[in-house]
C-alpha cells in the first residue's frame, strides 16, 4: 500500500505543477488515475487469492504476488517518468521561435511580462549576453522574488514588480517584450498596451503568446467579456493591439506547445519608427 501511495503522489503532485499546458495536467491525471486503479486491482485479486489458497506454486518462491505487485509499480513509475517528460513545456523551441520573430542578438534589449518561474527570461538572458539586458516582471509575489533569486544570479536580468494597470518597465528600454499566456489575464488591457508601448524602443516589437478559450471554459474574474472563456480569440487580441497603436508583423498559428485541448498562436506587432 506504501507503493501505491508513493505512486499516487507523484503523478498527482506532478500533473498540478506549475507550468505545464491545460493538456498535459489532463494526461497525467489520466496516467495517474489508471495506475491507481490497477494497483488497487491487483492489492485486491492478492487478498482474495491468497484467502482461497490459488496462488500459483510458481509465484510462491519469489514472494506471491507482492513480486507481481512491485514488478508492475517498478514498470509504472517508469512510464510516469516517461509521461512527465513528455508533458513538459516547449520551453527551448518557444525561446527558439521568440529570437526569431524578436530579432534577438548579443547585446539586446528584451521584457518579459507575467513570467512566472523565469524558465524563458533565462533562455532569453543566454540569447542576448553579458552586453544585453533582459527585464522580467511578475505580478504575484512569490513568483516575483523568485525572478529576483534569478537576477542576483544572472547580472543581465532585472526582476520588476509589475502592477494591474502597468508592466512597469521604464519608458523606451527595450528592443523587444513578449507574453506567454498572460494577456488574458489582463484586467485592464488598454492601460497594460499603452504601457508596453511606451516601453518599447522605436520600431520595437512586441509578441504575445496566446490561446483559443476552450468551450465551454470559464472567463478569468475580472476580465472583459469579450474573452469568451479562459483564453482570447486571436482577432479579439488582435484588434485592440491595433487600436493601442500596434502594428501587426504576423501572426503564427503553428505555436510550439499546441495540443488538442489548447491552440496556441503567436501574434506579433511592432512600434511604428524605427
Amino acid at each position: 500500500m506504501q507503493k501505491r501511495m508513493e505512486l499516487r503522489e507523484a503523478a498527482f503532485g506532478t500533473a498540478h505543477s506549475e507550468g505545464l499546458t491545460f493538456n498535459s495536467r489532463n494526461a497525467l491525471v489520466g496516467a495517474a488515475r489508471d495506475i491507481d486503479s490497477n494497483l488497487w486491482r491487483i492489492y485486491h485479486m492478492n487478498n482474495r487469492m491468497q484467502a482461497k489458497s490459488e496462488v500459483p506454486k510458481h509465484f510462491c518462491g519469489l514472494g506471491g504476488f507482492r513480486f507481481l505487485y512491485r514488478a508492475i509499480a517498478a514498470l509504472a513509475l517508469c512510464a510516469l517518468g516517461a509521461a512527465i517528460s513528455l508533458a513538459a513545456p516547449t520551453w527551448q523551441e518557444e525561446s527558439d521561435r521568440l529570437a526569431t520573430v524578436l530579432n534577438w542578438h548579443e547585446g539586446s534589449s528584451v521584457g518579459e511580462v507575467g513570467a512566472g518561474d523565469g524558465e524563458l527570461t533565462l533562455l532569453a538572458a543566454k540569447r542576448v549576453g553579458a552586453s544585453g539586458k533582459v527585464y522580467t516582471t511578475e505580478l504575484d509575489a512569490g513568483k516575483l522574488a523568485h525572478l529576483q533569486e534569478l537576477a542576483a544570479k544572472n547580472k543581465n536580468i532585472q526582476a520588476i514588480k509589475a502592477g494591474d494597470d502597468s508592466t512597469n518597465l521604464p519608458e523606451g528600454c527595450c528592443d523587444s517584450i513578449y507574453m506567454r499566456l498572460v494577456y488574458h489575464h489582463l484586467t485592464k488591457p488598454a492601460e497594460i498596451d499603452a504601457s508596453l508601448l511606451r516601453a518599447l524602443k522605436p520600431g520595437g516589437r512586441l509578441a504575445v503568446i496566446e490561446r483559443e478559450p476552450p468551450k465551454g471554459s470559464s472567463l478569468v474574474s475580472g476580465v472583459p467579456k469579450n474573452r469568451e472563456g479562459h483564453g482570447i480569440p486571436q482577432r479579439v487580441l488582435i484588434n485592440e493591439l491595433k487600436t493601442a497603436g500596434f502594428e501587426v508583423v504576423t501572426v503564427q498559428n503553428d505555436w510550439p506547445g499546441s495540443s488538442e485541448g489548447q491552440q496556441l498562436y503567436c501574434v506579433v506587432v511592432k512600434k511604428s519608427g524605427g
